[in-house]
């Protein structure tokens, strides 16, 4: 168990946590949420111990081992992909090491027999001589591949690097698993792999995520970081979020009697545990929503952006675009080729592709941006495309605008006074607004580019990626801004629950063609003949 007792975490003026009591107990996946500064990475650092909190401590049972996601890609350069995933366990890894050391001194005497004798003994006790086969095991399944098992880790290229550490953090079945953003630079594939391991994990897992179906699905409950207080809930991602809206709705709602209330809020508790129980968690976290109590539900502070993209300049015809024999060839490598579809209006299509060079490519080709490329496409007379790219950075570097001055440029109302509402209904407020355009963060930037979408009122829209660096309520409030929008959506996203919920269509760019179907995303995932299909097409290895 770990217990938090009276912690709180100042920092000059600012308080990030106050007077903090809670417990976390074996057996169950906590969601550590809240807004962007909040202090989720802080939190899962205070239990780690590598900060010290201002006052208060951590408590964690005796003899629990904790192991804990590591976020510098350049630790273990100089050492194995293997030996780094098996120093995972540090102390099963010390041992191995204090035997080997032993066997290899070329004066071997009795006393030396006798110390080795006990590191066997421990290193049995250990399961160690299933390490090497184990840790292997883990490193396949998350997608790296034998023959590079025994590389540095320096010699592996990044993506594979933040595997390795997964599989580092996830081997020897800790006590305490500590996961920071754990989904980032996974395949889907990939990530179906982790939700199935944490879901069936029987110990304690704390995680940070910005996935909510990822969070859906290994979570018991939700720890919601939020005006300096920790609060755990009994459920999902999606159970605290439906409930805290409800519960937001009823307290405005003064005319409604408080027995009324309590029945509605029954009634939802009874029909999201009927959904859950079909989930794909374990039996043992299918009963924890029968564990809730209503006096424990409390409805969020968060604040929401209004991204609403249905202010389009015109609607568009039924012709959206016509596509015939697109390819596209970088540096020798062929992303994609032989690709033909058309669109009708208000289709709204997932581009996938195994390579992220082949999605950015195929925007910016589409968005005109790029001319090299082989095949052509032709864009309806009606259609007016707005773009929104992966990598953002040539929008802010040469302004030195400051928000209100860098958005009316796309903005055909001029008026300060109409700006500054637009930037507040997306949570730029007061002073923000003024903020120089070169010194926003990741999400600030991502809500400004969207904002921009918003104002050039495009009838058909094209994302590639729109919710990096955006936070949980950003992420929500655009997966139901692209639901609502009657219009067009091509678009490329890693969010699980975005693309199920949005696109009605799959088009999946391969080196050796197209797939087209018209289907929904889990759908399309787990349609046994489109497995077949994109195994045959990417030549039998998904990447």
């Amino acid at each position: 168990m770990i217990s938090i007792n009276n912690l709180s975490l100042r920092y000059g003026k600012r308080v990030l946590f106050e007077d903090v009591n809670i417990k976390f107990t074996e057996g169950n996946c906590y969601g550590i949420i809240g807004a962007n500064g909040a202090g989720k990475s802080t939190f899962l650092k205070i239990i780690s111990g590598e900060i010290d909190p201002t006052t208060g401590r951590v408590d964690i049972s005796k003899g629990m081992r904790m192991s804990v996601l590591k976020q510098n890609h350049y630790e273990f350069d100089e050492i194995t992909v293997l030996d780094t995933v098996i120093r995972g366990n540090t102390t099963l890894y010390e041992v191995m090491k204090a035997k080997d050391a032993v066997y290899a001194k070329e004066d071997f005497t009795e006393e030396d027999g006798i110390k080795a004798g006990e590191l066997e003994g421990l290193f049995a006790e250990m399961d160690g001589w299933n390490a090497e086969s184990d840790a292997a095991t883990m490193l396949s399944n998350l997608g790296i591949k034998e023959d590079l098992h025994s590389k540095l880790v320096k010699d592996i290229d990044g993506n594979q690097k933040v595997r390795v550490l997964l599989a580092q953090a996830l081997f020897g079945h800790p006590d305490i698993l500590l996961l920071d953003e754990p989904t980032n630079d996974l395949d889907l594939e990939t990530v179906i792999w982790l939700e199935n391991f944490l879901a069936d994990y029987d110990k304690i897992v704390l995680v940070v995520s910005h996935d909510r179906h990822f969070l859906d699905t290994v979570c018991t409950h939700v720890a919601d970081i939020d005006f300096g207080k920790i609060n755990v809930y009994t459920g999902n991602y999606t159970f605290w979020y439906e409930s805290s809206q409800l519960l937001l709705k009823q307290r405005s709602d003064s005319n409604k009697k408080a027995e009324d209330k309590i029945a509605e809020l029954k009634e939802f508790i009874a029909r999201f545990s009927a959904n859950a129980s079909k989930s794909k968690q374990a039996t043992s976290r299918k009963k924890a929503l029968d564990k809730i109590k209503l006096d424990d539900m409390r409805p969020s502070n968060r604040k929401y952006p209004a991204i609403l993209f249905n202010n389009q300049v015109r609607e568009a015809g039924d012709q959206i675009i016509e596509v015939k024999g697109l390819g596209k060839t970088f540096h020798g490598e062929v992303l994609f080729k032989d690709i033909s579809f058309d669109l009708k209006r208000g289709q709204k299509v997932a581009v996938m592709s195994s390579n992220s060079l082949a999605t950015r490519a195929f925007y910016e080709i589409l968005a005109g941006e790029d001319k090299d490329h082989h095949g052509t496409y032709r864009w309806g007379v009606t259609v007016t495309p707005t773009y929104l790219p992966s990598d953002n950075t040539r929008y802010f570097e040469q302004s030195d605008n400051n928000l209100i001055d860098w958005l009316r440029q796309y903005s055909e109302e001029k008026d300060e006074t109409f700006i500054r509402g637009f930037l507040g209904r997306m949570l730029f407020s007061g002073e923000e607004t003024l903020k120089k355009s070169t010194v926003l963060s990741g999400g600030e930037k991502m809500r400004c580019m969207l904002s921009r979408m918003m104002m050039l009122k495009g009838n058909v829209l094209l994302f590639d990626e729109p919710t990096n660096h955006l936070d949980l309520e950003s992420i929500t409030a655009l997966n139901n801004g692209m639901k609502d929008f009657k219009g067009t959506i091509l678009f490329t996203t890693r969010d699980h629950e975005l693309a199920n919920t949005v696109a009605t269509r799959i088009l999946e760019l391969t080196p050796s063609g197209l797939i087209d179907r018209e289907m929904a995303f889990d759908e399309y995932m787990t349609n046994d003949r489109v497995k077949a299909l994109r195994l045959e097409m990417y030549g039998g290895v998904l990447a």
